[in-house]
């Protein structure tokens, strides 16, 4: 089983951040959520829980 990996507040809250200024680009929060996700390198699913 991989290890969990640990995010600082700080990226957490920039992603979260991103989310909001960006998510009427997108046609679904879902897409959003995998696009931001992807380039913060964690999973759409890990960022869903953190908004």
């Amino acid at each position: 089983m991989k290890k969990p990996v640990r995010y600082s507040p700080e990226v957490r809250e920039r992603a979260v951040r991103l989310l909001y200024e960006h998510q009427g680009e997108y046609e679904s929060q879902w897409a959003a959520l995998e696009s931001i996700a992807s380039k913060i390198g964690c999973t759409a699913e890990t960022l869903r829980k953190w908004v």
